[in-house]
């Protein structure tokens, strides 16, 4: 109903992770449904959230891509603020969640990673947690072709964009289910997404490598030294 208010083309690409439960099903019966503007992509296996996006992108045929969670946390109903956006002359817009609805300790681990990854890198994303994104054809073309297998789309988009923007959304408390994001995998992402965009924390390690070894040396050097002015220890 969302989409339909628009008033023009526009095709919903529904992409199943290799989902376990009910969800295919649903996906095929709202193809039955809505064959003009439902798209269907089945991955075999769980692929991940942002392998899934790349398919979504393979299967999206229009001259803008906007990504939502399935899970609408972000309602369908701020799209038109995307849009708007690009209607401007932006070619990539990213969602900047108003009033989060997640835990305590998500909140805070999104500001330090965003603060990091600020200080390291010229990526520059207010709420990378936030999928809810448009993007210009252009863009979705550069990132099929880029080949990146292990990435994190929004910023990979923002380092090929021309003219970026953000825009404060809703966000809404989750209606059903958990999210798929357990601690793990969300320090995996963070930790990629400091490390792909970044030279710094290589140069940090390779400082503190650096480091290590000089007093390493010293270490050796003090040894030596002793042993020459007071022998072998008993």
């Amino acid at each position: 109903p969302a989409m339909d208010r628009l008033g023009g083309p526009y095709d919903v690409v529904r992409v199943d992770d290799g989902s376990r439960d009910a969800s295919p099903g649903l996906i095929r019966r709202q193809f039955e449904a809505r064959r003009e503007e439902t798209r269907a992509v089945l991955l075999e296996f769980n692929a991940g959230q942002h392998m899934a996006i790349l398919a979504g992108f393979a299967g999206a045929s229009g001259e803008r891509v906007v990504t939502l969670d399935a899970d609408l946390q972000n309602p369908p109903e701020e799209i038109p603020k995307l849009l708007r956006e690009m209607d401007r002359g932006h070619d990539y817009v990213g969602g900047i969640r108003r009033d989060r609805h997640d835990s305590w300790w998500r909140k805070r681990a999104s500001r330090w990673v965003n603060w990091v990854r600020e200080k390291t890198s010229r990526i520059r994303l207010s709420d990378h947690g936030c999928m809810l994104r448009a993007y210009d054809r252009r863009l979705v073309d550069i990132i099929l072709r880029s080949g990146e297998a292990n990435t994190f789309i929004p910023a990979l988009a923002y380092g090929y964009a021309r003219n970026p923007t953000e825009v404060e959304v809703e966000h809404a408390p989750r209606a059903a289910g958990v999210s798929k994001y357990s601690l793990l995998k969300l320090a995996r992402l963070n930790f990629d997404l400091m490390t792909g965009f970044s030279v710094a924390p290589l140069r940090l390690f390779s400082l503190f490598g650096m480091a290590l070894s000089a007093l390493s040396a010293v270490f050796v050097a003090y040894l030596f030294v002793m042993r020459l002015t007071v022998g072998p220890e008993a």
